[in-house]
């Protein structure tokens, strides 16, 4: 799959160019943009995903982890299962030496967290993106954009010109959408292209990467700790090799200084107390780990997600899942605008819904890093304390591994609405099935209780709506009626609406036809 030439969709019909165009254009083929574009092109947008890089598996990612909000979303779309099949799960979370998190208590079919590699999870999202029809244009970098009322002229160049790469080109090197997303990285050519600044600070310096084999294998499937000024992270990558990230607070050195095996070992050493004979280094680096946000994850027609909106440490595992839970929450919103069923202002509640995340995420991630590099008094002691304090206040816990997996985020409601409008719905038990089965497909779910009556004219469910709207009946004697976006968040409940009540609120959160 590389850059290709065109000017039809999948299915062949030809496009006009400079015409209002219901295409969608994705910068970048990380995880973030694999699911968006994969989603989008699902729900009938035509989508084409440009990435900088050739088109190849890498295994240097730094991501390892996949936590419970991000495999639920995962299962919504038939791929959680998979991926689980692939990986490792690991039901106890160490976070400094004294603080271990019990995961088996999450309110979570996934009560666990999934140890596999980035490029395994990529793998998995560009098949699905391929087969829903997703154009690739690889080798293909972004030089600026242009906006207008109805959409946004891409500039690229690429290997081979990439005149239009399967969009709806202008001119050789553009490519025209109503709408572009940059999932691009923490370097984003698309942040760029619209000015907007990235401000933060770096805020661990000199860290290094190895991949290397071990001649012990660890007692534990993640392997993390940090003693005085060092830190080290072992995980495997199940070939063999394992991913060493290590830190020491002393060696404050640029990214391109020469790193080699033995210094590696030594960081290991001090932080973990032995190298596990470590050797065979495939690949060795130093990077520096940034806690940035961006003050806007929209401007007009272009979109941030992921690392081109927000990075921070990896203390947590949390930065390729708040990726992904940006995609899962964008794309929908986008699909229902582009195919003409609600109005454009939807797509401002991304910025309102996501980017306090982002900064909570900033937050979390970067007070455990702080927290397990303590070595002065006060920050030791404080270290103690909350560590003594979390593991007997039940709530404080509860609500820090909420923030970790991602289940205890929720989005902000309307005044006066139902306390569950805006929270995460659990994978609850239907008849039939369950409701992260009943999302597939990017559809909203109506949960009734099994004798609600249906709604007036176009009726629950019908045909209308059918590619839109899944109904299902609780399987348990309750008696609200529940309206499930497709990202697994209410958008509306009532405890006993009349039918005309859920018919008004389909059509204001749906629309008609």
């Amino acid at each position: 799959m590389t850059g290709s030439t065109g000017t039809t969709d999948k299915h062949g019909t030809p496009r006009t160019a400079g015409a209002v165009s219901r295409d969608a254009i994705v910068v970048g083929a990380g995880p973030t943009g694999l699911l968006l574009a994969g989603d989008l092109a699902t729900a009938g947008i035509p989508v084409t995903l440009v990435e900088k890089r050739p088109h190849r598996t890498s295994n240097l990612s730094r991501a390892f982890v996949l936590h419970a909000r991000t495999l639920e979303q995962l299962d919504a779309r038939g791929l959680a299962d998979e991926l689980e099949s692939k990986g490792q799960t690991l039901d106890r979370l160490r976070l400094f030496s004294r603080l271990t998190v019990d995961l088996t208590t999450l309110p979570s079919r996934f009560n666990h967290l999934l140890v596999l590699p980035q490029y395994e999870v990529e793998r998995v999202l560009e098949r699905r993106a391929v087969e829903a029809g997703v154009r690739f244009a690889y080798e293909t970098e972004v030089t600026g954009l242009v906006q207008d009322e109805d959409g946004v002229t891409l500039r690229v160049r690429g290997a081979a010109g990439v005149e239009g790469a399967g969009g709806t080109g202008r001119t050789p090197g553009e490519l025209r959408a109503a709408y572009v997303v940059g999932t691009d990285g923490m370097r984003s050519a698309v942040r760029e292209a619209v000015g907007l600044p990235f401000p933060g600070r770096s805020a661990i310096r000199s860290v290094v990467l190895a991949d290397v084999r071990l001649a012990e294998e660890p007692e534990t499937l993640l392997t993390v700790n940090a003693v005085g000024d060092a830190f080290a992270f072992l995980a495997p990558f199940g070939d063999g090799y394992y991913r060493v990230i290590g830190w020491d607070r002393r060696r404050n050195v640029a990214d391109d200084a020469p790193l080699d095996l033995d210094e590696v070992k030594e960081i290991t050493r001090l932080a973990l107390g032995r190298d596990y004979g470590m050797h065979d280094a495939r690949w060795m680096s130093r990077f520096h780990s940034d806690e940035r946000q961006a003050p806007a994850y929209r401007v007009g027609r272009v979109f941030l997600a992921g690392d081109a909106a927000h990075v921070h440490t990896p203390a947590g595992g949390q930065g390729m899942n708040t990726g992904l839970q940006d995609a899962a929450n964008l794309s929908w919103k986008l699909a229902a605008t582009l195919n003409g069923h609600v109005h454009a202002d939807l797509l401002d509640t991304y910025q309102s819904e996501r980017h306090p995340v982002g900064r909570s995420v900033l937050r979390s991630s970067g007070g455990l890093v702080r927290l397990a590099m303590a070595n002065r008094p006060w920050t030791l002691t404080a270290r103690t304390l909350l560590t003594t304090f979390l593991d007997h206040a039940r709530p404080a816990r509860t609500r820090m591994i909420g923030q970790i997996t991602g289940i205890g985020y929720s989005y902000p409601s309307p005044r006066g609405a139902h306390p569950l409008v805006g929270k995460r719905v659990p994978d609850v038990a239907l008849r039939g099935g369950r409701l992260y089965e009943a999302l597939r497909g990017g559809r909203f779910v109506l949960i009734t209780p099994p004798d609600a009556p249906t709604a007036p004219d176009t009726g629950v469910g019908a045909d209308t709506r059918k590619d839109r709207l899944a109904v299902a009946s609780w399987a348990s004697p309750r008696r609200a009626t529940l309206l499930v976006r497709p990202d697994g968040y209410a958008a509306w409940a009532s405890e006993s609406p009349t039918a005309e009540e859920t018919e008004a609120v389909l059509t204001a959160t749906l629309g008609r036809g």
